[in-house]
Parts: C-alpha cells; sequence; structure tokens
C-alpha cells in the first residue's frame, strides 16, 4: 500500500493533465446513498421495497408514464438531497491539485447530482455521462430541448414517495422528467451531454501525448461507465496512467496503473498527502 502510494504521489506531481473520473462512490462520504444492491436501495427508500421495486424499476423512463407521482416522488427528494447536500473535503483538495497543473484538468464522472459545479470546478470542464437531475426536458420530447431545473422543492408525501406536484413542460404543459439517462431510455435528449463530450474530445486531444493521470473515485463494475473508460484510456495512451480509488473493486489491469483500497474521500487524502 505504501509503495502504491508513493507511485501515486510521483505520478500525479510529474503529470501534465489530470482526468478525475467518479462514480457513484465519490459522494458516500457526503453523505449520499450509494443504492448498492436492493438492500441498501430499499434502506434508503422503505416505501419503494414495499412496492418491490428495484433501482432499475424506478430509475426508469416508463414509470413517468405509469406512476409519475412515484416517479417525481423518487426523483424530487433525490433533488432536495443534491441540493441539500455539502461536497466533503476530498472535492476541494482535488481542486487544488488541479490547481497545481494550471487547471489543465477534465472531470468525467456518472454522478447526476451537481456536486462537481458545486465544489467550484469548472462547469466547461465536466462531462456527466449520464446527465444531470439539475436540467430537465419534456416526457413526449415536443422540442428537442434541455432547460435548468428551476423548479422548487417538489413536496412529498414521504409514507408514498409520491409527489404532491408534477413539474411540467413549459412548451407543451406535458410532464416533464430529469435530463438523466435512466434504463431502457430511448427518450433521453442528449443534446447537452453530446456538447460536454465534444469539449472532452477537445481537450483530450490537446493534451495528448502529454503524461495524464486518471484519478478514479468510487467506480462500481454494476453500471462500469466509468471504469470501463479509464481501463480503456490509459490502455490506449501511452502516457496515461490509472490511480483506481475503492474501498471494494480495487482491482487494476496492466502493470502501469495503480490500485488504492480505500473510501472516495480517505483514497483522496492519501494520494493528496503522498
Amino acid at each position: 500500500m505504501i509503495i502504491n502510494m508513493l507511485k501515486a504521489h510521483n505520478l500525479i506531481n510529474e503529470a501534465q493533465a489530470i482526468i478525475i473520473t467518479a462514480g457513484a462512490g465519490m459522494g458516500v462520504d457526503s453523505g449520499l446513498p450509494d443504492f448498492r444492491g436492493n438492500e441498501g436501495f430499499w434502506k434508503e427508500y422503505p416505501p419503494i421495497a414495499t412496492l418491490g421495486y428495484d433501482f432499475e424499476q424506478m430509475a426508469n423512463p416508463s414509470l413517468f408514464d405509469t406512476n409519475p407521482k412515484l416517479a417525481w416522488g423518487f426523483y424530487g427528494h433525490r433533488l432536495k438531497l443534491y441540493r441539500d447536500t455539502i461536497p466533503h473535503e476530498g472535492f476541494k483538495l482535488l481542486l487544488e491539485l488541479v490547481k497545481n497543473k494550471d487547471n489543465n484538468y477534465f472531470v468525467f464522472t456518472s454522478n447526476v447530482d451537481g456536486q462537481f459545479q458545486k465544489a467550484g470546478f469548472d462547469k466547461d470542464k465536466i462531462y456527466e455521462v449520464h446527465g444531470s437531475i439539475h436540467h430537465l426536458q419534456c416526457t413526449e420530447a415536443c422540442i428537442q430541448s434541455v432547460w435548468e431545473n428551476n423548479v422548487d422543492d417538489i413536496e412529498i408525501d414521504m409514507d408514498k414517495l409520491e409527489a404532491k406536484t408534477l413539474p411540467q413542460c413549459g412548451n407543451c404543459k406535458e410532464l416533464s422528467r430529469p435530463n438523466i439517462l435512466m434504463f431502457g431510455d430511448w427518450s433521453f435528449i442528449g443534446k447537452r451531454t453530446d456538447n460536454q463530450a465534444r469539449e472532452f474530445h477537445n481537450w483530450t486531444m490537446k493534451n495528448k501525448g502529454k503524461k495524464i493521470v486518471i484519478i478514479e473515485i468510487g467506480a462500481g463494475s454494476a453500471v462500469p461507465t466509468i471504469r470501463s473508460f479509464g481501463d480503456r484510456f490509459s490502455r490506449m495512451e501511452e502516457g496515461a496512467t490509472l490511480i483506481r480509488i475503492n474501498p471494494r473493486e480495487y482491482d487494476v489491469t496492466g502493470e502501469k496503473n495503480i490500485s488504492i483500497e480505500a473510501g472516495g474521500l480517505e483514497g483522496i487524502k492519501q494520494v493528496y498527502d503522498g
């Protein structure tokens, strides 16, 4: 472990650019749930346990058709949770780290909570691959537009996890939904995330051939978007190295990559302190 820490610290010191990649585990130290397994999910939302729905059934666009009050009860509760949450100290440490690299960084995250923006990271240097709860779209896709979620906190009957009011599309007055890529989602409007993807691609092209360190925090294998990116990018780019921080699934492929068995905040502190 000590050898890995020293190696990680040296790699970061030598890096010319940083990619921060993060999964749900990044928010755990801020008090956010990671919905690990049905038992963990149901513990957070007892009314859903009574219904027997799992996370994939709740995070599904069809629920806005079949049970919009429950759908917005779930996402309305999460919206308030994310708005009220203060990003943990690890965000600040990462921000200080990238400032030392002349702010030559990009964030690549599957999280929809907006915590990186709240912590002070440049919104133009963040790629939210699964969208954001802080943006909305029409469930009917009447216009291919995405707009900021300025809806006030939604009043929710927590015994049923049902929203008492339902946000509407400003154009056609039909139901709106979060601009989040859900399971089995063919109606997701990807305009905003596509723009972020282009900015990220342009950034990687500008930094091609440089020493790049990927610091991955709390990315599991159940939804492997973040892990797969880190494995692939470090394999394809000769100058790129992956530092994977995870308390359980910390294994890495490739001799140059480093694994750190730790939670998000703990691992960031260890890497930051060397």
